[in-house]
């Protein structure tokens, strides 16, 4: 009996500590708007759209969170012309946003097999094989004071083509 009126002490302790908010719901990191920023991808000084894809979103002005989830990055941008760029070139991401998203993830998509692609200062080099290339790029707004703790993040496709 003991044993069991511990063990039930115990997992009620547990249960109380990890609900517990160890900030009271307060953070310094502020998102403004009621969805993700946009971005663009420019090639060459010339800017292009980016599809917003799934997001979950900390509205500021509804006081509340939303998620939304799309269809994956080609289903997206299936529609779309893709951007024409030379073999070798260059791509930058921009936002014009701040808060900055402090966690980047891109992702390259060609035949149906994904890479992850690496990017320095917001850019990334396109491949030298000729072809049609989908991306996904995942941008998220982490805690800094509460770990693992996401206040906003959002993907976004689009889609290029090596010439």
């Amino acid at each position: 009996m003991k044993r069991f009126l511990f063990l039930g002490i115990l997992l009620g302790l547990f249960i109380v500590s990890g609900c517990t908010n160890p900030l009271n719901g307060k953070s310094e990191m502020k998102l403004t708007g009621d969805q993700p920023p946009n971005v663009v991808v420019e090639v060459d000084g010339e800017d292009y759209e980016t599809t917003l894809g799934s997001y979950c979103w900390e509205s500021s002005s509804k006081g509340n969170s939303i998620c939304v989830d799309t269809a994956g990055p080609k289903e997206l941008v299936k529609d779309k012309e893709p951007i024409q760029i030379k073999a070798g070139q260059q791509i930058t991401l921009k936002m014009d946003y701040t808060p900055k998203p402090n966690k980047i993830h891109l992702t390259q998509i060609k035949n149906d097999v994904e890479t992850e692609i690496e990017m320095r200062d917001n850019q990334f080099t396109v491949p030298n094989e000729k072809g049609i290339y989908f991306y996904s790029y995942g941008v998220w707004w982490m805690d800094e004071k509460v770990e693992y703790t996401s206040k906003g993040d959002a993907f976004y496709a689009f889609v290029i083509e090596v010439q």
